[in-house]
């Protein structure tokens, strides 16, 4: 027979905790709407620009104070390094919580683009911006002057084939020794597991054969699985520059600017090259123009002037919003994709370019590029 831990008069106190009656919850309903006159900061904190991603991660007060310390520090760090000493600016997740820090670093420019004074400093500043972004998300910034590459996994399957292909060339090279007449112990013993579980015997007359028909057995296994390696390279190399190509089309023709690609032999002399191009470029050479010179000059008088033309922010946002999002990058190594969310900067780019387009003088930021040759067959 069980025996009662509780009593009855327990177990209804216990029942009525549990379950409150229905004029207890009456009450406590009527107090519901009552509760947020207990807590005034709650409304004022519903004011703030809160957004919530899939992770319900909030943007508080809080966190906006150590974005802003965060972006300053960026800034500042920015404006004193180099272009060619600037870390490489990773593709980030589109995702709710990265537009909604991009989003809430915007009022934050205000103060240091309206103090910019050229285009190079305005670079700087979204740059700096930029990797505030990154480290606020938590996203990896490579050390300047290590190398970004990834070595590639080698799959199991190549592995094994590898390994497979290196017991064939083992056994090729001991089955030629035998049949050379090298019949040491060594040699023998892996002879006889070559042709465990044939009829094959050591001893027949016609071993030589044997071991000739085994030989070439094995060269057509390593020629097939070579066959396959090669096969899965080529396409992994295909498919790796096509993704490559999408993404940073600059690291892509410097791959293919290898030696490897292009071609073996020695290069021409550097002094020759840089001779052969000031010959074109650098010595003034005086020309004899013809009298067509005369008509052209004649025709263009005609020639109505061009208005003079005004660059608005509008402008600017439409100019950036059909370009790509992580097209390969100029000198400053700033995307498209800051220009499009730090929307605050277009009306400072429009005048400072209107201020460049009227003084005709650019900075070299935007005059210096990389050219990359591409081989072509």
């Amino acid at each position: 027979m069980r025996s009662k831990i509780f009593d009855d008069a327990e177990l209804e106190r216990l029942r009525r905790e549990t379950i409150p009656s229905s004029n207890e919850s009456a009450m406590a309903g009527d107090a519901a709407p009552h509760s947020t006159d207990q807590h005034p900061h709650v409304e004022a904190a519903m004011d703030l620009p809160v957004v919530v991603d899939s992770n319900d991660d909030e943007i508080v007060s809080h966190e906006l104070e150590q974005m802003r310390s965060i972006l300053e520090e960026a800034i500042l760090k920015t404006r004193s390094t180099p272009l060619e000493n600037r870390p490489r600016l990773p593709r980030i997740p589109l995702s709710k919580r990265n537009r909604a820090v991009v989003r809430a670093l915007n009022p934050m420019l205000v103060t240091y683009l309206e103090a910019s004074r050229d285009l190079c400093e305005t670079d700087s500043i979204l740059f700096g911006a930029a990797v505030a972004v990154c480290r606020i998300i938590g996203a990896k910034l490579p050390t300047v002057g290590r190398a970004t590459t990834k070595t590639n996994a080698i799959p199991a399957w190549r592995k094994r084939i590898e390994d497979r292909i290196a017991k064939a060339r083992a056994l090729i090279g001991r089955l030629t020794s035998f049949r050379s007449g090298n019949n040491r112990p060594r040699i023998m013993r892996t002879v006889r597991m070559a042709f465990a579980g044939t009829n094959i015997s050591l001893s027949q007359p016609d071993i030589t054969q044997k071991l000739t028909e085994r030989i070439d057995n094995l060269k057509q296994k390593i020629a097939a699985w070579g066959k396959r390696i090669r096969r899965f390279s080529e396409g992994s190399r295909r498919f790796n520059q096509n993704r490559l190509f999408q993404s940073d089309q600059k690291r892509l023709y410097k791959l293919l600017e290898r030696p490897k690609v292009c071609g073996a032999g020695q290069g021409p002399d550097q002094a020759d090259i840089i001779a052969f191009w000031r010959g074109l470029w650098s010595e003034p050479v005086n020309h004899s123009e013809g009298p067509w010179m005369e008509v052209v000059a004649s025709q263009g008088v005609s020639v109505t002037p061009m208005d003079p033309i005004t660059i608005t922010p509008e402008d600017v946002a439409e100019a950036v919003r059909r370009a790509p999002n992580w097209k390969s990058p100029g000198l400053d190594g700033l995307h498209h994709y800051w220009l499009k969310g730090f929307v605050v900067c277009h009306a400072v780019l429009a005048r400072q370019f209107q201020e460049a387009l009227d003084q005709k003088s650019l900075p070299s930021l935007f005059t210096t590029g990389i050219t990359h040759l591409v081989p072509k067959d």
